[in-house]
């Protein structure tokens, strides 16, 4: 008889659910996809709801539910760091402490609270892991490898920042590990919150800026903030920060180093805030680089796994990939709090002696992280006809055809097929998709379409066949987690004397400019067979048609919302912005041919900034 786990990510940010039958995955969801508040760190009830429902089963027919984290650890870190910089912190514990003691601490009771309050059954046996073993399972067990190292750098679980752990058939064995308060995930938050970025949101844009600066500051990181050893272990500084008193990242001593106070968020961008950037990354591919090494050293796999939100810094992932110190790398695409729900329950199925099935067929566990709702083109006729939305109905050759055509002529499309991703990254099911080739294309998306800051670099999807035409890739990048340089072959010489700043910007430097940042890097994704079969026909279509294989590939939603789960949202959303053309299921919608768009108020005063 088959054995279900449900894990359960909640209450820090980015909660989710996942759903796991004898160590295969079968549903995989973040609560913000349904509550429409992005990162939200709610008990993920509709997640739940959703995953139970893709398996056609109620909670009576789990076998138990494993929680992500152990919170009798993180609440003695909590007493300890309080403690150790009282009296200052007081007024932050002050505000926590009523939380921790009525329900935080006594964790699977609250889960099984929130469980029994869905109706949806007899509530099983509640497990709780470790938060670095959860990321550890969830980024061994999916992967491709019998045997292979796991990284989890992050801010901080219970205590643990960083752990180095060894898969093999037997499980995982923990082998090395750094503890709080020294995090190159709150480093890196220090950094981001100083840039005038939100906290456990920004980080991306930190990465995405870094290339308009010099690592003028990099010195400055390395001999006051933090003492980097040869292994990749460290210690930070702590006189520097502020987090340890729990109100902000940062104060008066991180603004006497780098240059007066902290950018006012939505303020203007200046060479300091591009110098920062270009400067914490340097020192952040540093430390990763050599944990990679040492993690080589003590397991002695030439195999690499990755968890954890340092493990979605694409360029830090390029660099290890390009360090040659293996021989492949594999990155947990939920690598973030979200993807423990995953991996507590991974962990959870393998101390019953799963099996990892997927390893007989030579690929990885995650389909292609394709895991959450999909739409029948039933239930989206239902949609289209009830609000009597002009559309077309194509099959799926002439649906590729139809849009890789007007890709081509400089139209973007909102892209909704399939299941939906499970992670931050757009895979080809929820996305929005444009010309790589012009160069009007990145500000075009960014400004009109995503309503998000010019600088923020877009995506390129390619067929995994073509990927070393124009990539200078080393393996494939289905997941969108690897930054490699563009080819040379793509190279134009860029024009660039006295150009500075987000100038750089309109400066073309490939023959794919929209997705060739200004470091001549960018963030692949690989589209082969397996999986998204859609995308790939689409890509094929494309190439077929110009003879590039690329598309541009975002998410589909605007600045500061979720990625769109539902038809109704993907309208919505097509509606508000920019966008020529949805193409949804087998339908396709041209803008042009849609009744006016009215709201009774200014849709983008209800979403809050990222």
């Amino acid at each position: 008889m088959s054995k279900l786990v449900l894990g359960v990510s909640a209450f820090y940010h980015d909660s989710a659910a996942a759903l796991v039958e004898d160590g295969t995955m079968v549903a995989a969801a973040q609560e913000e996809r349904f509550t429409r508040r992005r990162h939200d760190p709610s008990f993920p009830g509709n997640a739940v709801r959703y995953c139970l429902a893709e398996r056609g089963v109620d909670l009576t027919s789990v076998d138990r539910i494993a929680y992500y984290e152990d919170p009798l650890r993180k609440f003695g870190r909590v007493l300890a760091t309080y403690a150790a910089v009282a009296p200052t912190g007081f007024p932050a514990f002050q505000s926590t402490a009523p939380q921790w003691l009525s329900w935080k601490l006594r964790m699977r009771r609250t889960v099984r609270q929130r469980l029994t309050a869905l109706d949806l059954g007899a509530v099983p046996a509640i497990v709780t892991r470790h938060h670095h073993e959860s990321h550890a399972a969830s980024a061994f067990y999916p992967s491709p490898y019998p045997s292979a190292a796991v990284l989890c750098v992050d801010g901080v679980g219970e205590w643990t920042t960083t752990s180095i752990w060894h898969g093999t058939r037997d499980g995982l064995r923990l082998v090395a590990e750094l503890r709080f308060p020294h995090s190159l995930g709150l480093l890196y938050s220090a950094f981001t919150y100083f840039c005038g970025f939100k906290v456990d949101s920004g980080e991306y844009k930190v990465m995405g800026l870094a290339p308009y600066g010099r690592p003028r500051y990099a010195g400055l990181i390395r001999n006051r903030l933090i003492d980097l050893k040869p292994d990749g272990s460290f210690r930070l500084d702590l006189r520097h920060f502020a987090f340890l008193r729990g109100e902000v990242m940062t104060g008066r001593e991180f603004e006497r180093l780098f240059d007066g106070p902290r950018r006012v968020p939505e303020g203007p961008l200046t060479e300091r805030e591009f110098d920062l950037a270009a400067s914490l990354q340097v020192v952040t591919e540093e430390v990763m680089v050599r944990l990679a090494r040492t993690a080589r050293e003590l397991t002695g796999d030439r195999r690499l796994c990755m968890a954890g939100g340092v493990a979605l810094n694409c360029v830090a992932n390029g660099k290890i990939v390009e360090s040659d110190l293996y021989d492949e790398v594999w990155v947990q695409p939920a690598a973030g709090d979200a993807g423990g729900a995953l991996g507590a329950a991974l962990a959870t199925a393998a101390d019953d002696g799963a099996p990892r099935a997927h390893l007989a067929h030579g690929t990885d566990g995650m389909s292609g992280a394709l895991l959450g709702p999909a739409f029948s083109d039933d239930e989206i006729a239902a949609f289209l006809t009830e609000r009597r939305i002009p559309h077309r109905r194509l099959d799926p050759g002439r649906l590729a055809t139809e849009v890789a055509r007007q890709l081509a002529d400089g139209k973007v499309v909102g892209w909704f097929q399939g299941r939906m991703e499970f992670g931050p990254r757009a895979l080809g099911a929820r996305s929005i998709l444009g010309d790589p080739r012009r160069t009007d294309m990145q500000a075009a998306m960014n400004l009109k379409i995503k309503f998000r800051e010019s600088f923020r670099p877009f995506a390129p999807a390619v067929l995994t066949d073509d990927a070393k035409d124009y990539f200078e890739l080393r393996q494939s990048s289905p997941y969108m987690l690897v930054v490699s340089p563009v080819a040379a072959e793509q190279r134009i010489a860029a024009d660039s004397a006295g150009v500075t700043g987000l100038e750089l910007l309109k400066v073309p430097r490939s023959t794919v400019p929209a997705v060739t940042h200004v470091d001549y890097s960018a963030r692949v994704q690989t589209v082969d067979g397996t999986g998204n079969a859609a995308f790939r026909r689409l890509l094929t279509a494309f190439k077929e048609l110009t003879g590039c294989p690329v598309l541009v590939n975002t998410s589909f939603n605007v600045r500061g919302e979720p990625i769109v789960n539902t038809p109704r949202e993907a309208y919505t959303c097509f509606m508000r912005t920019d966008l020529d053309l949805l193409a949804i299921g087998s339908f396709l919608l041209n803008k042009s041919e849609q009744p006016p768009w009215h709201e009774d108020r200014d849709w983008r005063s209800g979403i809050p900034m990222d």
